[in-house]
């Protein structure tokens, strides 16, 4: 079997169109065999059509207290952007490397399979796991059931590495999220007679400014210690689409918009939730009081929880060793740092690139940058061997 550096992986895995809305499993197929080629045990979770698999896999002894190299297969879409280079093709440019998933977050799963092949290689009393999961562009819904399954298909790991991109800057704390897809039902009417229907529009407009009411009443408060770390250093409520209606001379019939939040880690994401839907409804009651058919339905859409900075933590403790940092810093966006930090894995966030790049047309990831979590990789071989 070949032995790929990380440059080559990185080809094979952007040659790989993994888009979140199709399925991933021609890279799982191919890294699987390259992975099991190498000696490496892998196992995978499927999702519900068996379109989509999370690979996991061990590297070195089968003992527990492994560290694991957690990435996400899939990326964005390039639809609607302009791209000078092909996206599923690495091309090197002024010291960058362009291609959909470069930055986010493939340049980290290149790197992290090359250490999984070198660990088995080189042997290491502790061993490296690797955690690749899908799905996490919808709202990190993949990794969950990969990490339950981890947990029975594997020895039990300790510390939990998430390489989003970081600048390889040591990330202990992030915010977590939460989101609704709201439909308003109401009762159309000619709009003269506006007091015998029930406009979706306008109920939604009520929750909407409840929304726009409590980002005030949060945003008044003096922030936490540990909020104060965050830019914003407060939790956000937030609006970014909405349709309904069907004439301007009838009260619309329907309403759909959807909310996003983004909490701080050391608030309960679920608070907040519960309040969203508890003003939801007492509205919904006061318009069935109009009109029984009337009414708003919430879905909830996705659920990740922050990540909080760990008191004495193994995984912040390890970074520091291979990178000699002093410094921490939070961020404002989500990763699977929080699922597996629930999960009882020691987890922080440190992997190459600027998020700045991620989702954007020409995405890229700074060869210096890739270099670095080269060197970081070789430092945690050092660190088990």
């Amino acid at each position: 079997m070949e032995h790929l550096t990380p440059r080559q992986l990185l080809e094979r895995l952007v040659g790989f169109p993994t888009v979140s809305r199709g399925s991933n499993l021609d890279l799982v197929d191919w890294l699987e065999a390259y992975l099991t080629g190498h000696g490496i045990a892998c196992h995978r979770h499927w999702n519900e059509d068996r379109q989509k698999a999370a690979l996991m896999a061990h590297a070195g002894p089968m003992v527990a207290g492994a560290v694991v190299l957690s990435g996400h297969s899939d990326v964005v879409p390039v639809d609607g952007q302009t791209w000078t280079t092909d996206p599923w093709t690495v091309t090197e440019r002024d010291g960058r490397l362009y291609g959909r998933g470069t930055c986010d977050m493939k340049g980290y799963v290149a790197l992290a399979v090359w250490a999984l092949v070198e660990a088995q290689r080189r042997g290491v009393r502790r061993p490296l796991q690797l955690a690749l999961s899908y799905d996490e562009e919808l709202g990190c819904t993949g990794a969950p059931p990969m990490i339950e399954t981890m947990k029975q298909v594997l020895p039990l790991g300790e510390i939990a590495l998430i390489g989003e991109p970081s600048r390889m800057a040591l990330i202990n704390g992030h915010k977590g999220g939460t989101g609704f897809h709201v439909h308003v039902k109401g009762f159309e009417v000619h709009s003269s007679l506006l007091p015998y229907g029930v406009s979706a529009v306008m109920e939604g407009a009520r929750l909407i400014q409840w929304l726009n009411d409590r980002n005030a009443q949060i945003q008044a408060q003096v922030p936490s210690p540990q909020a104060a770390a965050f830019h914003p250093p407060f939790t956000t409520l937030h609006v970014g689409q909405i349709r309904g209606g069907t004439a301007n001379n009838i009260t619309a019939a329907d309403c759909h918009f959807s909310i996003e939040m983004r909490v701080v880690p050391d608030e309960v994401l679920e608070d907040h939730a519960a309040a969203v839907v508890a003003e939801a409804a007492r509205l919904a009651a006061a318009m069935q009081k109009l009109r029984p058919e009337a009414g708003i339905t919430l879905t909830r859409f996705f659920g990740v929880p922050g990540l909080k900075p760990e008191a004495g933590g193994a995984a912040e403790a390890l970074v520091r060793r291979l990178t000699g940092q002093n410094a921490s810093g939070v961020v404002s966006y989500g990763t699977e740092a929080g699922q597996f930090q629930e999960a009882g894995y020691s987890a922080v966030v440190c992997g190459p690139g600027d998020i700045a790049q991620a989702h954007q047309p020409d995405e890229y990831l700074e060869i210096s940058e890739f270099e670095a979590g080269r060197r970081f990789m070789e430092a945690l071989l050092d660190e088990v061997a």
